[in-house]
């Protein structure tokens, strides 16, 4: 018996150590700087990161830029792009882009389940933020790939392979989530929520400017339908509730995340001197850009500091061009300019009414590009007697220069709304011949990408991906649907 009692003790004790030992298992394998939930506090600063550098500033920033002719790929993966070498039709090109944007987008659906139906109901000023910016990748998303896979997304273990969503009715809820933003961000948030102070690197939590912010992107995003269902009237409401000066407008600049050109620029030196993009500058006469926009450079050793432009598509792979004067590591990343939203409200007038000529509202636009927050501004420059001189007579005539001057404003880190506005125009003005923005490489005519092809990561997992991907070169004939193309 005794011998029993000693066996069934020795039997207790192991599954005593066991389970300790479990226990201690459990908290080695729990990673303490990765936690599974965290305040929204903390989520919306990262959040707000990743939309800013990751997205809006990195590789579609760099790629369009130089389908935009805004910079010339002269080197490495950047030459590819210029002579279409691969790039953009390769699944694998924005693989990176794409895998952040819908992580980012996951994020913000966690912050806003929690502050609407999980533990911080009441939390309506951090919504709203993250609302604003769901609407801003959703719409980034689309405009940069046409349908993609939404309703059915972030379900793992539910749903392996989500369906493709149309992208008329991804728009429909960027227009809804904007709107219900606004509307949660003029609530008063409970006070066991603080304001967002310095997590809030955008505006300090200042919900006011938020809203102007959304009042903005709802101009901007009601501009780029004008294809499909134009109403700018609309467009002109919205831009009236949004900034008033460039200090409120939607950027990082922040001296913790660098400049993402600046950053690529020093890490790669890939980008340079644009000769399409000097030419239209140097066409129009006293535009300080023509110069202000690029360093000179030593062809070789002992030579003159002089001009060296790469030709779009045409100039040889080397890494001895002019660059960008404007290079900083300080620099903001733009979401939306303060003279984005001027040019927005300047076409949506003569849009509005095809009896106006008066180019007040264009020289209010050029004035804040000459003053932008850059290293480099034009603030000398008289930019009423620059507008003057461009020689408007028509309304045909205005709005052909405010689509050329607010391509012009986006160089360099605007790219991505050069690329949008470019292929909207394409569907308005019907021809690339007919285009305000003459674009002169000439890979073009055969090879201009219409849109990005979707990431690797779905191609090769998600059949529904992978059929419309195909091979790739639907890049090259299938416009984006507010392009006028199917999807």
């Amino acid at each position: 018996m005794k011998k029993y009692k000693v066996l069934l003790l020795l039997v207790i004790a192991s599954i005593s150590l066991n389970s300790c030992s479990e226990d201690v298992m459990d908290d080695i394998n729990t990673n303490v700087n990765n936690p599974i939930d965290a305040p929204s506090r903390f989520a919306i600063t990262d959040a707000m990161t990743s939309t800013a550098f990751s997205n809006t500033g990195s590789d579609l920033a760099f790629y369009t830029g130089v389908y935009m002719e805004l910079n010339a790929g002269g080197f490495g993966q950047m030459y590819n792009a210029e002579i279409r070498n691969g790039e953009p039709q390769n699944q694998t090109t924005f693989n990176n882009a794409w895998n952040s944007q819908y992580q980012t987008l996951l994020n913000l659906k966690r912050i806003m389940n929690k502050c609407s139906t999980g533990n911080e109901i009441g939390n309506y000023s951090t919504l709203g933020i993250a609302q604003i910016l769901y609407a801003y990748n959703l719409a980034l998303l689309t405009d940069m790939y046409g349908d993609v896979p939404l309703s059915e997304s972030f379900q793992p273990g539910v749903i392996f392979q989500p369906k493709i969503d149309r992208q008329e009715d991804l728009y429909k809820i960027v227009f809804s989530t904007l709107e219900d933003a606004i509307v949660n961000l003029e609530k008063t948030t409970s006070s066991v929520y603080p304001n967002l102070g310095t997590q809030d690197l955008i505006y300090g939590g200042d919900t006011s400017q938020w809203i102007k912010a959304a009042n903005g992107l709802l101009a901007r995003y009601t501009l780029r339908l004008s294809f499909k269902n134009p109403d700018y009237a609309k467009v002109l409401t919205y831009v009236s509730k949004s900034f008033t000066d460039n200090s409120e407008e939607l950027k990082m600049k922040n001296a913790n995340i660098p400049n993402p050109y600046f950053q690529f620029d020093n890490d790669r030196g890939y980008l340079f001197a644009s000769k399409s993009l000097f030419d239209k500058l140097n066409v129009r006469a006293n535009d300080p850009r023509a110069e202000g926009y690029f360093e000179k450079i030593k062809k070789t050793t002992g030579a003159p500091l002089t001009y060296e432009f790469f030709e779009n598509g045409v100039s040889i792979q080397s890494q001895k061009y002019s660059y960008s004067a404007l290079i900083d590591e300080t620099n903001p990343i733009f979401m939306l300019s303060y003279h984005e939203l001027l040019f927005i409200k300047a076409e949506a007038e003569a849009r509005n009414s095809p009896a106006v000529t008066s180019t007040s509202s264009l020289t209010d636009a050029v004035n804040a590009a000459f003053n932008k927050d850059e290293a480099v501004n034009f603030s000398e420059t008289d930019a009423a007697s620059y507008v003057a001189g461009l020689n408007i007579v028509t309304n045909a005539d205005l709005l052909k220069e405010i689509a050329v001057q607010k391509y012009l404003s986006f160089y360099e880190n605007e790219s991505v709304e050069a690329y949008n506005d470019y292929r909207r125009l394409l569907a308005m003005y019907g021809s690339a011949a007919a285009h305000p923005i003459q674009l002169a490489n000439p890979k073009n005519t055969t090879q201009f990408p219409l849109r990005l092809p979707y990431g690797d990561s779905d191609v090769s997992t998600n059949d529904n991906v992978k059929a419309a991907f195909g091979n790739g070169t639907y890049v090259y004939s299938e416009k984006v649907w507010w392009a006028g193309g199917t999807r």
